[in-house]
């Protein structure tokens, strides 16, 4: 947080000495760009990571939902079209390494956001998962739980 309100801060400076008779917003901008440039380099002075990192993660997190939601969409959309006969529906346990008690929320809110599956119970300890999926074959488990993977190296990276 620190870093941003500097990089922004470091950009008014930048158009205050540039504009002398109204504000542009594209000296604004090229300071703002100073200013990552200034704040990248003075970055491990602050204990933290670049904040242009986080971001990052975040918009890289987005996406691979988003991806994951359309996919599992259509997987789903494609079972109740075509395979309604084919379903083999049941419970998927799945061991979580994630400690803290919003990284478990949000990985069960995610595990739920996405079609198909639905996260019925957390054991006492918050380590285990028990999730209903609309189809429990081999293949079908290992994408399950490959996407959960996906979700919870994703909330790793948010952590650190």
């Amino acid at each position: 947080m620190a870093q941003l309100l500097l990089n922004i801060l470091i950009a008014f400076l930048w158009t205050l000495f540039q504009d002398e008779d109204k504000f542009h917003l594209s000296t604004f901008i090229g300071g703002y760009f100073i200013g990552i440039f200034i704040v990248y380099l003075m970055h491990r002075f602050f204990g933290h990571v670049f904040y242009l990192k986080k971001v990052w993660i975040i918009f890289k997190f987005i996406c691979v939902y988003n991806y994951q939601l359309v996919t599992s969409s259509m997987t789903t959309i494609n079972y109740i079209l075509f395979k309604t006969n084919k379903v083999n529906p049941g419970l998927v346990t799945y061991e979580t390494s994630l400690r803290q008690d919003w990284a478990i929320t949000l990985l069960t809110l995610l595990i739920m956001l996405t079609p198909g599956s639905v996260v019925l119970r957390l054991s006492p300890d918050g380590t285990r998962f028990f999730i209903h999926a609309i189809d429990i074959s081999e293949r079908e488990k290992q994408i399950l739980t490959k996407q959960i993977k996906k979700y919870e190296k994703l909330i790793w990276e948010v952590l650190k």
